[in-house]
């Protein structure tokens, strides 16, 4: 083979492991946010979590201020 195929095959070479380099290090970082955005569901989840006991709450607070309610309007 002469010497310039030998010199294009090192130098496409060489552009496709830089290429696999920097595809490697966007898989890295991809694999790091993703491990972030698990950690902020998963904040949003224990939210979720504490305020979904509001809804549950106001039927029970109803019909404790049931009598309140009744006493005002027989006012």
């Amino acid at each position: 083979m002469p010497f310039v195929a030998w010199v294009t095959v090192i130098i496409a070479f060489l552009i496709i492991f830089f290429a696999a380099v920097g595809l490697l290090r966007v898989v890295l970082h991809l694999r790091a946010v993703d491990q972030t955005l698990e950690a902020v569901v998963g904040g949003v989840d224990v939210i979720a979590q504490k305020t979904s006991t509001v809804p549950e709450v106001v039927p029970s607070v109803n019909a404790n201020l049931a009598p309140v309610r009744s006493f005002a309007d027989s006012i």
